[in-house]
């Protein structure tokens, strides 16, 4: 019998890993939903679904590697980066999700709200939280809605040598602003941004990007933390929002 591997595990859903399969339990069964209808939508590689009974969706497992993980530099080539780029462009190329998105009103709420309990628990000195702030603002603007994947973490791609073999974990899918992928895929590798946009191709603002850098470690802190994950790791989100603090 195939071991049981935990690949993720808080209080809001659990992955597990079981041979070369994986079995997502969540409390919401709104998310499986939705990452079932994005997989079947969406112009790029993902995981085949093998079933699916509320609240447990089982999936198989892709080939490859993942891009790389926060944290650490990331051992895929430039030519994989790019492929990556390539990909992401597809996606967002393709009509948006039929679901609502979070609009900018949502998002702008969203970072003040999250500001404000970054600065009442201290967890940051200020000054890094109220330049990082001022930097976000630039993410706070009208946007042409496109088929996001949401939660584009390095980690969620997966390649084999130069080729994209899968994209995974779409429960956060929707319409929504195309740089935030681009920023949360380069969100600590800002290094492999150059790499990305090559394949991407034209349309992607480097400045919108670096200002989701900012707003996506500041809105991520609280529930990184509260869910017993560390931002402050390095590489992680407190390192992504003090290196703005090194640039003019």
């Amino acid at each position: 019998m195939d071991q049981v591997e935990v690949v993720v595990a808080h209080s809001q859903r659990a992955t597990l890993r079981v041979g070369d399969r994986f079995l997502k339990v969540d409390g919401d069964p709104a998310h499986a939903g939705v990452e079932v209808r994005a997989m079947t939508m969406a112009p790029v590689p993902t995981p085949a679904i093998l079933w699916h009974e509320p609240p447990v969706l089982a999936i198989a497992a892709v080939p490859g590697t993942a891009l790389g993980v926060l944290g650490r530099p990331s051992p895929a080539s430039a030519a994989a980066w790019a492929a990556t780029g390539a990909a992401v462009r597809r996606l967002h190329d393709a009509p948006p999700p039929p679901w609502r998105g979070r609009g900018l009103d949502d998002v702008a709420a969203e970072l003040d709200r999250e500001c404000a309990w970054l600065l009442d628990n201290a967890v940051l000195p200020a000054e890094v939280i109220r330049r990082n702030r001022e930097i976000a603002e630039a993410a706070l603007r009208p946007w042409r809605s496109v088929f996001v994947h949401g939660d584009l973490q390095i980690t969620h791609v997966f390649v084999d040598g130069d080729e994209v073999t899968g994209i995974i974990d779409w429960s956060e899918a929707a319409p929504g602003d195309a740089m935030f992928d681009l920023a949360t895929l380069t969100l600590g590798h800002e290094e492999r941004l150059d790499d990305l946009l090559a394949g991407y191709g034209p349309g992607a603002d480097r400045d919108v990007i670096r200002a989701w850098w900012s707003l996506r470690s500041l809105v991520a802190s609280r529930w990184l933390i509260e869910h017993g994950f560390d931002p402050d790791a390095p590489g992680c989100e407190f390192d992504v929002l003090r290196a703005r603090m090194r640039e003019p």
